[in-house]
């Protein structure tokens, strides 16, 4: 038997599903039970009926192992579409930030000139820490935050990825499910 040192990689998932309970719980069952890790999850209805919920699911592993979620995922009752949006071609994905520091004096004017630069909104102040509220790709924001670690990061809420493909054209497999 030969064993390929394959790549692991990071793929950006969609996964369309009935909008009911449980269905989360399955998902996340599939990857814990089978000892695949999410490095970001998000969840949301996506059409007006309330019907469908899109789950956006980041996470890494071999081509093989990256097949056998996609595969997996597919079969579970609840879903619709299971769409690799890493491998389907160009997809914008964003996340938002919420960053506070505690700083006073030369820190809390360089933790300003900082966030302008990367267009963080500031949502709330006082004398001593400021909230930031960012969105962006994944890069950017661990930018923002690891340049804010000096001046007095003292905690980061994120919201994990929401990624779509480009293009005006739905999803060939999600057309006609909103």
């Amino acid at each position: 038997m030969v064993i390929r040192n394959e790549p692991i990689t990071q793929h950006t998932i969609s996964v369309l599903v009935d909008n009911e309970s449980g269905v989360l719980a399955r998902v996340i069952g599939l990857f814990s039970g089978r000892g695949y890790n999410i490095d970001s999850l998000t969840v949301a209805e996506v059409n007006e009926t309330r019907t469908r919920s899109r789950i956006t699911i980041v996470t890494s592993g071999t081509p093989m192992i990256i097949e056998q979620i996609k595969a997996q995922l597919t079969r579970l009752v609840p879903v619709h579409a299971v769409t690799d949006l890493t491998q389907s071609g160009p997809f914008v994905g964003r996340e938002l930030a919420l960053v506070k520091v505690a700083c006073t004096g030369d820190r809390r004017v360089e933790s300003l000139r900082i966030a302008d630069i990367f267009r963080a909104r500031v949502v709330d102040s006082t004398h001593e820490s400021f909230i930031f509220e960012m969105t962006g790709s994944t890069e950017k924001i661990e930018a923002f935050i690891n340049l804010m670690r000096p001046l007095g990061l003292a905690d980061v809420a994120r919201t994990g990825i929401a990624a779509l493909s480009r293009g005006a054209t739905p999803l060939a497999s999600e057309r006609g499910r909103f």
